[in-house]
């Protein structure tokens, strides 16, 4: 519903019809609708914190490190399709939340301010997903593997691709998650190609 929909006209009521409750019901689950998209948001980065950390633990190169990460990364976004375009899409309205009015009542506040919490917690917790990524391509830079480039950047945006395909792919079209894994694993790599040394005629002996 969010993605069909987005966040602000998606109401909990359109929610718990989907899945067969009342409004009532799934705010026993989820006090507000902030809480049930942080909780689409954290199970999902959860999930591939924890695909990521064997990796990265791993006795590989960096090389096939970060090619297994993308390939990982990019199968799991084509298999949670929504979760993805949350990512993408919902992450503004994370940032942008807006305090209850102050005649809310002492239990809107009280929730509000939990939101806040684990809002930030799950923005650290995003921080902890990308160093994974960081920390794979900086000791490819110091081990010759990678050329220098600027890791955050470098790593912001190939997730940035990554979450972008949750937005575009669709199963049964012409290419699978396999495939455009493999893509984007051949770009990013081919990106971080050390560059070859350049020849010096003045160098050459007479």
């Amino acid at each position: 519903m969010l993605r069909r929909n987005g966040y602000e006209a998606t109401t909990m009521k359109d929610i718990a019809a989907q899945v067969n409750l009342t409004a009532a019901s799934l705010y026993h689950h989820f006090k507000n609708k902030d809480m049930l998209l942080l909780a689409v948001l954290e199970g999902g980065l959860s999930h591939v914190i924890d695909l990521m950390q064997p990796i990265v633990r791993s006795e590989l190169s960096s090389r096939d490190k970060l090619a297994q990460m993308i390939r990982t990364h990019v199968c799991s976004v084509t298999q949670n399709t929504a979760v993805s375009a949350a990512m993408v899409f919902e992450i503004r309205s994370l940032m942008s939340l807006k305090a209850p009015p102050r005649n809310g009542g002492q239990f809107e506040a009280e929730v509000h301010e939990e939101v806040i919490d684990r809002r930030d917690t799950f923005f650290a917790r995003r921080d902890e997903f990308e160093a994974l990524f960081e920390g794979v391509v900086r000791s490819g830079v110091v081990s010759g593997e990678f050329r220098a480039v600027d890791v955050p950047i470098f790593v912001k945006t190939m997730l940035g691709a990554h979450n972008w395909v949750g937005v575009w792919f669709r199963a049964g079209g012409r290419l699978g998650g396999d495939e455009i894994a493999a893509q984007m694993i051949d770009t990013f790599l081919r990106a971080l190609e050390p560059e070859k040394p350049t020849h010096d005629v003045h160098d050459d002996p007479l």
